[in-house]
């Protein structure tokens, strides 16, 4: 007995020696051992070691995307229901007038984004993300899913800012920057929802600042955005574009693309706009804004010349509407803009972009540059006229050439500008409300007149600033000209508007 025990203890040991044989030949040879699970993989250490500041602006990154983030929401937006409509169709019944067939009622379904601008649920967005949305068809999702139906608080189309509400306190608000302070070079992360993916950060730079794409269809539109190569989407609308420091300095809006999508260039209304425009949204519901009643143009360096300015700067006037603040003040056509209230404009949208936090009644200081001269001018901005027009500018002089109708009048070619004119008849001249004869008859491709606008059909009203009645007081004031001059015409155009157009005589 006593032997079966120690042979059964005996083996017990021996299995246990073998096990533990294994064990150990297990951490040292054979496929999928130890051995094979210790291969050392990758470097002993990173090829660069970061210095303090590039340290300091990784983590700078990483503590904006998380304090801004959560300011930032994502917005659905149902729009309203309605009968398709098409081409092809409305063809269609056009022969059928009597013919009854219902045709069901549509809705589509987008997607934006918003930035919290007060902790009791006002939302600033784009104008285009909530258009046409249907009376409960917004709905705003916070950053940490909650969902809420929103109210439209107002909507400005000339800037393409929206404000909507919903019904919440406590919300995480976004820190608003200055858009003053932006400089291209400077850093900068966007934050939305594009594609639908929510809460991306991409990051990028300043390219451009008082970029004017033309996507605001009206002539009163304001554009003056900032450009960035932060990446941005659809779906990136009315989200924020931020600053290092993590304050909102523009409202993402648009791109541009050929493709629908991300190619280097994205766009975003500057934020100080953005806060008088939901300001008054907020107070008022609209935006009552106040207006010079001009229609301006850029000052280039060939417009510099022609009215004795040693450099470009500043904004054409190129008509005053009648019964304006502009006319009012004195303000005249051709006059060119150096300033409002002592903040300089150097482009047509910087000067829309200065007014158009203004309302009627606010007087703003403009200071102007006429005959060679500078000069202030008050201006008492008044609201926007549906009815205004051009404020007429003809001295009532009359042609001291008679009137020729009936056959093909000569022409006067100016080859070296590329234009000829020839006299108008009668006719034209009572069409268009003037006493020039001057009409431009042929404008070449390419050459100088037409880079700079002028086309055919055009009525020369003034050159100079000198008025022009017939071919022969043209001629005189052009061929006055020496090579490198510069000559600016007031022209009336078919459409009976009036635009200045400035050339430089081509050199030998």
């Amino acid at each position: 007995m006593k032997k079966s025990i120690l042979a059964i203890i005996f083996l017990v040991l021996i299995g246990i020696v073998f096990a533990v044989t294994l064990v150990i030949n297990s951490d040292t040879v054979g496929v999928g051992t130890a051995q094979t699970r210790s291969v050392k993989l990758g470097a002993d250490k990173p090829p660069v070691t970061l210095n303090s500041d590039l340290k300091m602006m990784s983590d700078a990154f990483m503590s904006v995307a998380k304090s801004a983030t959560p300011s930032v929401v994502s917005i659905v937006v149902t729009t309203k229901a309605r009968k398709p409509s098409g081409k092809n169709l409305d063809e269609f019944f056009k022969f059928f007038p009597d013919f009854k067939f219902h045709m069901p009622e549509e809705q589509t379904q987008g997607a934006g984004s918003g930035v919290i601008a007060t902790a009791d649920g006002y939302i600033i967005t784009n104008n285009h993300v909530i258009e046409d949305a249907a009376d409960d068809g917004i709905e705003v999702v916070l950053n940490d899913t909650r969902r809420y139906q929103a109210k439209l608080v107002g909507t400005d189309p000339l800037t393409d800012v929206a404000v909507v509400k919903v019904d919440a306190n406590s919300l995480p608000v976004a820190a608003l920057g200055n858009s003053d302070n932006v400089r291209v070079g400077q850093w900068t992360i966007a934050i939305g929802n594009p594609l639908g993916l929510n809460s991306t950060v991409t990051a990028g730079i300043i390219s451009y600042i008082g970029r004017n794409i033309g996507i605001i269809g009206d002539s009163y539109g304001v554009e003056n955005f900032i450009q960035t190569d932060a990446a941005i989407n659809p779906g990136n609308s009315g989200g924020a574009l931020v600053n290092i420091a993590g304050e909102v300095i523009g409202i993402n809006t648009a791109i541009a693309t050929t493709n629908q999508r991300y190619q280097g260039y994205g766009f975003a209304i500057p934020i100080n706009l953005v806060k008088t425009v939901a300001e008054d949204l907020i107070l008022h519901g609209k935006v009552d804004r106040g207006y010079i009643g001009v229609q301006i143009g850029a000052v280039d360096e060939t417009f510099a010349k022609a009215n004795g300015l040693d450099k470009a700067e500043g904004v054409l006037v190129q008509q005053v509407l009648e019964g304006s603040a502009a006319q009012d003040a004195g303000v005249k056509d051709g006059d060119i803009i150096f300033s409002v209230d002592k903040k300089s404009v150097n482009a047509p949208n910087e000067l829309q972009t200065l007014i158009a936090g203004r309302h009627p009644g606010d007087k703003v200081t403009l200071q102007i540059w006429r005959d060679g001269k500078r000069m202030e001018k008050v201006v008492t901005l008044k609201p926007r006229s549906e009815n205004s027009t051009v404020a007429s500018n003809d001295e009532g002089n009359t042609s001291d050439e008679e009137a020729m109708t009936g056959e093909k009048q000569p022409a006067l070619h100016f080859d070296q500008l590329g234009f000829s004119v020839q006299k108008a008849d009668v006719k034209t001249q009572k069409e268009r409300n003037v006493q020039s004869e001057v009409m431009v008859s042929e404008v070449k491709p390419y050459k100088e007149a037409w880079s700079r606008f002028l086309r055919e059909g055009d009525i020369v009203v003034e050159a100079d600033r000198l008025p022009v009645t017939t071919l022969s007081s043209f001629d005189k004031i052009v061929q006055s000209k020496k090579p490198g001059d510069a000559i600016m015409l007031r022209v009336k155009q078919p459409d009976g508007s009036s635009v200045y157009v400035a050339m430089e005589i081509p050199k030998e």
